[in-house]
């Protein structure tokens, strides 16, 4: 599991494709500072696992899945890409849950610069629109943002919009994008995880009803908050 806050940007020292996998190998100094081989690492927000390492880079095997669904694939020797270390138990959450198990990939379609800040909006795949809410949480190539804006429902294109303070222009890959660049996109996963609950429906085949009996009763049943 990761938080989302950026630890470093790494450089992809190596990009090599072994039939439908490939093998990467970054530099990032602190992440490999207390790494070991097994240990899980974040690169722009897919989670891979050390396979070999030195004393300032480390190499992970890339799955297909990984290449297909995410940006991973189109990195190349000198590009510069997000890392975190998984957290540990007791560190504190600076930003949210995030797994590392990327949903696909949005694309730029504008940047507007503020007095402080920068506007960036992304496309949103239909699929995914409904996962992404206003003032909710997402993983942009790793880094735990929050949703400023959000297209309506009605509009045929889904966007979203992030709000990125200088901190995070200086600190993450995040201050190079411009329009059309693809960016790794990881919703929330209690979105997710609603999403699943709600497609099988209360009383869905395979799926019971609601226990009525008092230890499974309903909020409104036990005068509990909804």
């Amino acid at each position: 599991m990761f938080t989302g806050i950026i630890e470093e940007r790494g450089t992809v020292l190596a990009w090599e494709r072994t039939g439908d996998a490939a093998r990467l190998t970054v530099r990032a100094p602190l992440a490999v500072s207390d790494a070991s081989h097994g240990d899980s690492i974040a690169v722009s927000g897919v989670c891979l696992t050390v396979v070999d390492q030195g004393a300032d880079w480390f190499t992970a095997d890339v799955m297909g899945v990984s290449i297909d669904v995410t940006t991973i694939g189109d990195r190349r020797p000198g590009d510069r890409v997000n890392i975190e270390r998984a957290a540990a138990v007791g560190d504190r959450l600076g930003g949210h849950i995030v797994q590392g198990h990327v949903d696909g990939t949005a694309t730029v379609l504008s940047t507007e610069d503020g007095s402080a800040w920068r506007v960036v909006r992304f496309s949103l795949p239909a699929e995914l629109a409904p996962l992404v809410t206003r003032k909710g949480s997402v993983a942009i190539d790793g880094t735990s943002l929050t949703v400023s804006a959000v297209a309506e429902a009605s509009e045929p294109e889904q966007w979203f919009e992030v709000s990125l303070i200088p901190e995070t222009l200086e600190a993450t890959t995040l201050g190079a994008l411009t329009s059309g660049d693809r960016v790794n996109l990881e919703t929330d996963i209690l979105a997710r995880h609603v999403e699943r609950m709600l497609a099988f429906g209360e009383g869905s085949q395979g799926v019971p009803d609601t226990p009525t009996s008092p230890q499974f009763a309903t909020p409104h049943e036990t005068g509990a908050r909804s």
